[in-house]
């Protein structure tokens, strides 16, 4: 650094950088006329800071034994160096928890809306209409109703008439699976109101649609309703079937016993009930009021084991839009425990296993529709995977849209079934 280069005033020369210090002064010690110079120089450039770190290292210097290497005391540049001296380490995280603060206001006017909006949408109709998890509803009325098809066209193979009393026992099964259906979402919305507030803003507990004492009236009618129902019309193992049904659906939401809180025992409820009990229970109930003998034949044994894992699936899945809410209440679900990506990836493979063993039934199974099976399948498999792949775990919008098109295909699956 010559004294011409140090005292220059030209805005066109800048000061030393990184590899002149390095060239220069890499192996000296900062000692007499040249240190004063550049001091000088710095001092001029980038203020009184520098000026004071490097006044340190050249009197530290004087008492050493060996050189100072300036390439290891200054291996940032000198501009940076004190551009991060002025900003205090502390001024870090409170711009990160003015971020997340900012974050957490915007959400909340979100939902605010969101509440306000369903207030006014729909009245009472509306509210009791949300109230009861329409697309749960779906799936409920599609797979008795596949179940008693499926039992009513093999009668038809045995006998000459349709025995037309299994259109009442099918219309009261049906309105005790409703009930109880009803009965298990509304008492999972009474306790999980705080976090439907963040999660779900639209239900109308959450929303203030719907009063909590109309929720508990509505909760107490339907469960009295449906067990009711089931204890009057229908054989002892179907009322066992229910009732356990109903006791999982009550002590996945219910404190102390809150099964939702362990990710485990959520997906075994779920599996239980919207699996292996309904396909199960159904197909007894149906096979009952036709005299039927009860057998089990491929196609029963297919779905009730098929649906048993998509119930896990659904179990997995129905927690991804939740995360955040899930996170701020201590709820630890598996989107909230291992992330958005890993559960939907997990979800993929399970359901794609699924679905090949479905073709597997379909090639070595007998007394099943083969072509039916394997190209649904097949066809159900790639989908999946399409739809997948375009998940963006970021996205609130294609969770969502993700776990839409997962119920969609457990809903083809109850048309398929019938006719396998």
């Amino acid at each position: 650094l010559t004294p011409s280069t140090a005292s220059s005033g030209r805005r066109g020369v800048s000061w030393p950088t990184q590899a002149c210090l390095n060239q220069r002064l890499g192996a000296r010690v900062w000692r007499g006329g040249h240190s004063e110079m550049m001091l000088a120089a710095i001092g001029r450039r980038s203020g009184g800071t520098a000026m004071l770190i490097l006044s340190l290292i050249n009197l530290a210097s004087a008492f050493l034994p060996q050189p100072i290497a300036l390439s290891h005391a200054l291996s940032p540049s000198i501009p940076a160096l004190t551009t991060s001296m002025h900003r205090p380490k502390s001024a870090l995280p409170a711009i990160s928890m003015a971020t997340e603060a900012k974050k957490r206001a915007k959400h909340a006017i979100k939902a605010n809306s969101e509440r306000e909006k369903a207030r006014r949408e729909g009245g009472i109709l509306g509210a009791l209409y949300k109230f009861t998890r329409p697309h749960t509803i779906r799936g409920t009325i599609l797979a008795s109703c596949a179940c008693v098809t499926r039992v009513t066209l093999m009668s038809i193979r045995t006998q000459t008439f349709i025995e037309w009393s299994l259109l009442k026992t099918a219309a009261l099964g049906l309105v005790a699976l409703l009930c109880g259906n009803a009965y298990i979402v509304g008492i999972n919305q009474i306790y999980d109101v705080d976090i439907d507030r963040v999660n779900k803003p639209f239900l109308p507990v959450a929303s203030g649609a719907m009063s909590t004492s109309l929720a508990w009236a509505l909760v107490a009618a339907t469960g009295v309703g449906g067990m009711s129902l089931v204890y009057a019309f229908f054989p002892p193992l179907i009322r066992q079937l229910y009732t356990c049904g109903m006791i999982l659906g009550t002590v996945y939401t219910v404190p102390p016993f809150r099964w939702k809180n362990s990710a485990l025992l959520a997906m075994l409820s779920i599996a239980c009930v919207r699996g292996l009990l309904l396909n199960v229970g159904l197909h007894h109930a149906s096979s009952h009021a036709l005299s039927l003998p009860i057998t089990w034949p491929p196609q029963v044994i297919f779905i009730s084991m098929f649906m048993t894992v998509f119930a896990v699936v659904i179990a997995i899945c129905k927690d991804m839009p939740d995360t955040k809410g899930d996170i701020e209440y201590n709820v630890q679900t598996l989107p909230a425990t291992i992330g958005v990506d890993k559960t939907a990836q997990l979800a993929t493979l399970t359901l794609f296993a699924n679905y090949m063993i479905g073709i597997g039934f379909g090639i070595w199974a007998k007394g099943i529709n083969s072509l039916l099976m394997i190209g649904s399948h097949g066809a159900l498999a790639l989908w999946l995977l399409t739809f997948s792949s375009k998940l963006k775990s970021d996205s609130v919008p294609s969770i969502k849209l993700f776990y839409r098109n997962i119920w969609k295909l457990f809903y083809t699956e109850y048309l398929i079934f019938p006719f396998l």
